[in-house]
């Protein structure tokens, strides 16, 4: 059997309406740590600059573009990264106003501080 690896050309009766995107759900771990929850989410091929990391009525969205990033002409691919997308609940345990994010190597960790509410507190006891 015999295997062309040379795209042919075809006709399309239907003009195109919708552009074809695959997402995938990024693999994470989640540490529970004494200031909080670090997220550590995996994006290959996903730059700094081509991911989301946002919160909004609760729910924490990481989002990612990945790209080859090759120098020239591309003149054939058998694989293509893809996009990712992950949402999370967010409880009210979590500040939001201080979450942080880095993204290094193409692993994204977040990290989830505590509200100052549900951290514990230790109460000294007097003697009178």
């Amino acid at each position: 059997m015999k295997e062309s690896t040379v795209p042919q050309k075809r006709e399309e009766t239907v003009p195109q309406t919708r552009e074809e995107a695959r997402t995938l759900v990024p693999p994470v771990d989640i540490f529970d740590v004494e200031d909080g929850l670090v997220v550590v989410v995996d994006l290959p091929g996903v730059q700094k600059d081509d991911v989301e990391v946002r919160v909004e009525t609760d729910v924490l969205t990481i989002a990612g573009k990945g790209r080859h990033n090759t120098p020239g002409n591309l003149i054939y691919r058998e694989f293509d990264l893809v996009n990712y997308f992950r949402q999370f609940q967010l409880s009210e345990h979590v500040d939001q106003e201080k979450i942080k994010a880095e993204m290094k190597y193409g692993v994204l960790t977040i990290l989830l501080p505590k509200a100052e509410k549900a951290k514990p507190k230790k109460i000294s006891v007097n003697v009178n």
